[in-house]
């Protein structure tokens, strides 16, 4: 039986973070991160979070945090989306590379790296998937040969998040040529700005570049750039793959907030609607927003007292992104012909444009973070102990 009681000084931390967010959330949203001027202004955001060692409160504050242990960061989260706060524009660094960072980076990397990610002075995309690759990251061919004490890299990255306006690309390229599968592969950084990367935008359903291919063409990269030994790529982005589905990457608080956000767009129209079912569907909804958001803070508790995120990570990852699903399409049910209108800027409609979008990115959950069948996958043959076939 788990008792969720916060102790006074979490209470104050709660208090504190509430305020710094009423004295500084901008009060006009901000245009989407995928356009170059919602981009600098995101950007300027992070450099606002940063102002007040805000950027990722876990981080000890000599590289731009706060030292907060996870319960705390789970109570950051949860003011941040009550306070509408914007969306985090260098979610792949802070979110992912930073935990990374921390668990396999020389001090050097992390004094080097860490800084400049939690001010927002550089944003990063991530290199995982290749065209012939998929969600298969065993596959990968993109390769990064030795030459002195360069890497000089070849290939192709492609569905890079952040990528067309970002300052650096982590990724996985095969450092032994020979080599097949998990083995001979290294987690590199490498500058986008770095001579002979092209960066090529790839639209979104909203027509907007979110995602983008990266060819490298004889790209020269300094070893120094290699995160973990070389050949070690596969165990350091393992890790990775695991602070994504698992805790990091998509807070409790982003599906509690849009849940409460259903509920109050369901007592507005409630009345208009002709199917019954939609009542369940709301609280369902709720419901699973809820669970969620304690299965989380069990987690948070079992980590802090040593334990670690194994293979259940997957799990995670498949309610939340099949959570984000139901919360919108629910919303599209309840909105009906509605749901279709872009926001005009007036603001009676400025909350359908909202869901809407929300509803286009949630259709790419169950793909990105690694799909969800290869996650069940994991689970029938990591957690249940399934024969694979």
């Amino acid at each position: 039986m788990m008792d969720l009681v916060y102790t006074p000084d979490q209470e104050a931390f709660r208090a504190e973070v509430r305020a710094w967010l009423a004295a500084h959330v901008p009060k006009v949203p901000l245009a989407s991160f995928d356009t170059a001027e919602g981009f600098a202004a995101h950007r300027e955001w992070e450099r606002t979070l940063a102002s007040g060692n805000w950027g990722m409160v876990t981080w000890p504050e000599s590289y731009g945090g706060r030292g907060c242990d996870l319960i705390q960061w789970l109570i950051f989260e949860e003011e941040y989306y009550r306070a509408g706060a914007p969306a985090r524009v260098n979610q792949n660094g802070v979110f992912l590379l930073g935990p990374t960072l921390m668990e396999y980076g020389s001090e050097a990397q992390k004094a080097r790296f860490l800084p400049a990610m939690a001010s927002g002075e550089e944003i990063w995309a991530q290199g995982w998937s290749e065209p012939n690759a998929g969600s298969d990251m065993a596959a990968i061919r993109c390769q990064a040969i030795r030459d002195g004490d360069d890497y000089v890299i070849n290939g192709q990255k492609i569905w890079s998040t952040r990528a067309v306006y970002a300052d650096w690309v982590f990724g996985l390229f095969r450092t032994d040529p020979a080599s097949e599968r998990h083995h001979g592969l290294s987690k590199i950084l490498v500058p986008l700005s770095a001579q002979g990367v092209t960066v090529r935008p790839i639209p979104q359903l909203n027509g907007l570049p979110g995602f983008a291919e990266i060819f490298f063409d004889d790209v020269r990269v300094s070893v120094d750039n290699r995160l973990g030994d070389e050949g070690a790529g596969w165990q350091i982005a393992m890790a990775t793959a695991g602070f994504e589905r698992g805790l990091m990457l998509r807070s409790p608080a982003r599906f509690q907030q849009a849940s409460r956000r259903l509920v109050s767009l369901y007592r507005q129209h409630h009345g208009d609607l002709m199917d019954p079912a939609v009542e369940d569907d709301v609280l369902r909804c709720y419901m699973d927003a809820e669970a969620y958001a304690l299965s989380t803070y069990q987690t948070a508790s079992r980590l802090l007292q040593g334990g670690s995120i194994g293979p259940e990570a997957s799990c995670n990852k498949i309610f939340w992104s099949e959570l984000d699903l139901r919360i919108h399409d629910t919303a599209m049910r309840i909105l009906g012909a509605r749901a279709e209108v872009e926001p005009s800027g007036s603001s009676d409609q400025e909350d359908l444009g909202t869901w809407l979008d929300g509803f286009l990115f949630a259709q790419s959950g169950p793909i990105y973070a690694g799909t969800n069948e290869i996650q069940r996958n994991i689970i029938a043959e990591r957690v249940l102990g399934m024969p694979r076939r």
